[in-house]
């Protein structure tokens, strides 16, 4: 997808003197050369990804309580009984499928943040659907997790259409290499799934301030359902989220992953997801190729001891401000 929308613009020989990295070179370079694929399962299961998460420390979404089982189905109703609002999703779904977000639970009577009202029907047969494989990846047997709203940041009022935006940083080699935010719309049915029609701002590592807006692959300034202008998004808390996402290096051991977190108003940066095949998008939103990035990191002199996840956090913050890869300073190179 990725190359065929650049090949509107440019010839492959060009793409890759720009820097744009293709599936075929994801795969094998980066994925198959730096994931074990023994590890897949702590980042392919979102509860497994949740426990690491909590182990290092980190802050996730609270989790309610799991449904595993077709006779535990009805039991969902009595588990949110105290919670204002609740999300249900797939533990090894992908894409943002399958997830129910209910952001208004009243006296037992659901509803979505477009005001429409969910049965108790309708969300058990959500659950029957995930427990048999509907949204999981290879259409495999799942579990439902159901966790807590997440209340996102005020500073974020206007950028969502019915939706929580998340941010998605690529992380290489514990390195934070290229990030942006996906923000929720009606074409997507308030999830941050840019295939599905959400908006992907392209962040600049250095600040957290908006670089670019894409929709569909196309750039755009104003957020299709708000209104608001997207080139005055800044990310508060910007290094403590960054360096959150390079500490999932350590969590995983994957050398190449997307890390995807939200910002709650009170908790806030959190883990959300890891992936372990993230996809290229992100390079359409930045205005900008990853492999300048990737090539740098892997340019780097081997450590004795490597850098904790704050220094790595500074360093991208360093050299990989706005849409461009600065060269290694000789002492650095020298040195390491």
């Amino acid at each position: 997808m990725m190359i065929k929308l650049f090949s509107r613009l440019a010839s492959p020989f060009r793409l890759n003197q720009a820097g744009i990295m293709g599936m075929n070179q994801r795969n094998i370079r980066y994925i198959g050369r730096y994931n074990d694929r023994r590890l897949y399962p702590l980042v392919d299961d979102k509860l497994k990804t949740k426990l690491i998460a909590q182990q290092a420390g980190a802050t996730v979404p609270e989790l309610i309580g799991v449904i595993d089982s077709q006779a535990h189905v009805k039991q969902i109703h009595a588990m949110v009984a105290n919670w204002p609002g609740f999300v249900i999703k797939p533990a090894q779904g992908s894409g943002g499928k399958g997830i129910l977000v209910v952001t208004k639970n009243h006296q037992g009577v659901y509803t979505k943040a477009s005001g429409k009202a969910v049965s108790h029907n309708d969300v058990e047969r959500h659950i029957t659907n995930t427990l048999a494989g509907l949204f999981s990846l290879g259409g495999k047997a799942d579990v439902a997790v159901v966790e807590n709203l997440i209340a996102f940041d005020d500073s974020f009022a206007g950028f969502s259409y019915e939706g929580v935006p998340d941010i998605r940083v690529i992380v290489f080699q514990g390195y934070p290499v290229m990030a942006m935010m996906r923000l929720s719309t009606s074409a997507s049915d308030g999830k941050a799934n840019l295939h599905q029609g959400a908006v992907g701002v392209g962040l600049d590592i250095a600040t957290g301030e908006a670089l670019k807006a894409v929709q569909f692959n196309r750039p755009i300034t104003h957020h299709p359902d708000t209104d608001h202008d997207l080139y005055t998004l800044k990310v508060p808390h910007w290094q403590q989220l960054l360096t959150l996402a390079a500490s999932a290096w350590e969590m995983t051991d994957l050398g190449y992953m997307g890390t995807d977190m939200v910002l709650d108003k009170d908790k806030g940066p959190m883990v959300l997801e890891l992936n372990a095949r993230p996809g290229l998008a992100i390079q359409i939103a930045n205005g900008c190729g990853l492999l300048p990035r990737l090539r740098l990191i892997e340019s780097l002199p081997p450590k004795r001891y490597p850098p904790m996840p704050d220094d790595r956090a500074a360093f991208s913050m360093q050299y990989f401000a706005g849409q461009s890869t600065q060269p290694l300073q000789p002492t650095l190179a020298k040195t390491g």
